[in-house]
């Protein structure tokens, strides 16, 4: 029996989720068409954009992500505190951007409202919008409705598009939060599309990689963790593509402590080509 989204999702227990949607039927609908050879490469960067598109709205941090041929994941923080410090202006802000608003809000927007009931009734509705807006089911209905919709216009067809409703998995620790990290971003390379994480594209970690080079604290869109590389270290693993990387992930975990940066580093040499 399916078990309840609210069961497996619980932002009091831990707000890092590891999530995994699939094409129906594992097809290659974003990838190459090994029958008629047409290429739907340009969808892996629609699901980008539409991440960072819905990332602005809703308070789900995108920690990181990889769009393959056939699936994505995403690694994600729910932001639940950052959803309650938002004003109820900024909840219908937020919400209008994505959905259309009902009357009565367009009245309370305007100080339009002749009675006590009704400005109850938006501030009910606000409410609503605002446990919405740290909702994973939300998010990800947001994102797998919107590219379904586009795939099945773009192939004239109807039906499903993604097999089932998203995977999701609990990070409980920093250790499961780097792991899962690690191997979001290592998927390119372990699947044989890509050598380096600099070549592995719709990555968050070539997002990063990107940034480090302008310098950037972060990739725009994507959550920014505490502890960034200063430039000897960067010169330091400048030469080594898989330390750069280790580098990379430890100064994205909540602490940054030499002993994970060793244990990544020794990590990454043994799996990275098995």
């Amino acid at each position: 029996m399916t078990t309840a989204r609210k069961q497996l999702v619980s932002p009091d227990v831990t707000s890092y989720y590891h999530c995994v949607s699939r094409c129906v039927r594992r097809s290659f609908l974003c990838g190459e068409d090994a029958v008629t050879q047409k290429s739907y490469e340009h969808r892996r960067d629609w699901i980008v954009q539409k991440i960072y598109a819905l990332s602005s709205v809703y308070c789900i941090d995108i920690c990181a992500y990889a769009i393959m041929s056939n699936h994505y994941h995403l690694v994600v923080n729910i932001n639940k505190d950052r959803a309650f410090t938002l004003s109820a202006h900024e909840v219908v802000a937020r919400w209008g951007q994505l959905h259309k608003l009902p009357h009565l809000i367009h009245r309370w927007m305007n100080s339009e409202l002749t009675s006590e009931s009704e400005t109850e009734k938006c501030f009910e509705i606000i409410e609503q919008w605002r446990g919405r807006l740290w909702n994973l089911s939300w998010y990800m209905k947001g994102l797998n409705f919107d590219i379904a919709c586009r795939a099945n216009r773009e192939d004239k067809c109807t039906g499903h598009f993604w097999e089932s409703r998203f995977k999701s998995q609990a990070l409980l620790d920093e250790k499961a939060l780097a792991a899962a990290m690690i191997y979001v971003d290592l998927n390119p390379i372990r699947a044989g599309i890509a050598d380096t994480p600099e070549t592995s594209d719709y990555t968050s970690v070539k997002a990063r990689i990107d940034a480090l080079k302008q310098p950037l604290s972060t990739a725009p869109c994507l959550h920014p963790f505490i502890g960034n590389p200063t430039n000897a270290m960067q010169e330091e693993f400048s030469e080594d593509t898989h330390l750069k990387y280790a580098l990379i992930v430890v100064n994205r975990l909540p602490v940054n402590r030499l002993k994970q940066l060793l244990s990544l580093q020794i990590w990454i040499k043994a799996n990275m080509h098995k």
